[in-house]
């Protein structure tokens, strides 16, 4: 994925693509936002060089509108051509995430999260997380043990209610933690702590399983169309992401790191 400094702002001296400066009009631009001009100024300068726009006499990249943002899109609908999976592509992905295609399974559980925050140790948190888990192992820890642990430990406002996270779904967790609850071929874990960490994009979580509420598994035919748009959208934005590398790789870029990804103006 592209990437800027996370601490990067308009306050650091502009990007500038080929020698053109990149327009930023909000004085606080943020690391996401420099991204997207700096794609969308890359993917202008490809349609001026194949004709599709005209040439912008200026030093600073111009705005763009609606019209050429669509000839942009018809651009890359010609350049960027990915194949349809087959009908044996989609049977091998629905037989090998057979957990992604269960509705109805949900999991009722607590949790107590040690968040990862700037300038944090993260192996520190780590070991300070394990001790927390420990304390809560073994067959003399009093019931209320998670409660008053949540309520003085975890970094969630769950941790007014004892770190209760109600039902979820596999689509109410962050990806990390549904692959690991609900999707691996261990997810029909026992209830009660976890004897080991969860780490997600927060931090480390102890987790506690309360209940398990089993769903039903639907067929091929249920979901074969629902795979076939999932994979060519995975296939798509695969050959999206490959073009930009190639432009990126091509463009002299100034002010940023950009490793090629898959452009936002398409988002």
């Amino acid at each position: 994925m592209a990437l800027l400094s996370p601490m990067q702002t308009a306050t650091d001296p502009s990007p500038v693509i080929n020698g053109v400066l990149l327009h930023a009009s909000d004085p606080d631009q943020s690391a996401d936002q420099l991204r997207e001009l700096a794609f969308a100024e890359l993917l202008r300068q490809q349609a001026v060089r194949e004709g599709l726009l005209p040439h912008h006499p200026g030093l600073m990249s111009p705005a763009l509108n609606e019209a050429q943002r669509a000839v942009i899109e018809s651009m890359l609908d010609r350049a960027v051509v990915s194949p349809l999976p087959t009908a044996e592509e989609c049977r091998r992905y629905f037989d090998a995430h057979l957990s992604k295609f269960v509705v109805g399974h949900a999991l009722h559980l607590r949790h107590i999260l040690f968040a990862v925050t700037p300038g944090v140790n993260v192996q520190a948190l780590a070991v300070h997380a394990e001790k927390a888990l420990l304390s809560l192992l073994g067959n003399q820890v009093p019931e209320t043990r998670f409660a008053t642990l949540a309520a003085q430990l975890s970094n969630c406002p769950s941790s007014s209610v004892g770190g209760d996270l109600g039902w979820l779904a596999p689509d109410d967790c962050a990806p990390e933690l549904a692959r690991e609850l609900f999707h691996q071929t261990h997810s029909a874990r026992s209830l009660g702590v976890q004897t080991r960490l969860f780490q997600t994009r927060f931090g480390f979580h102890i987790i506690e399983l309360l209940a398990r509420r089993e769903g039903r598994q639907l067929s091929f035919d249920d979901v074969s169309a629902r795979v076939a748009t999932q994979l060519a959208t995975q296939s798509r934005a695969k050959a999206l992401q490959h073009y930009m590398r190639v432009l990126v790789g091509q463009a002299k870029v100034e002010g940023l790191a950009l490793e090629g990804a898959d452009s936002p103006l398409l988002q």
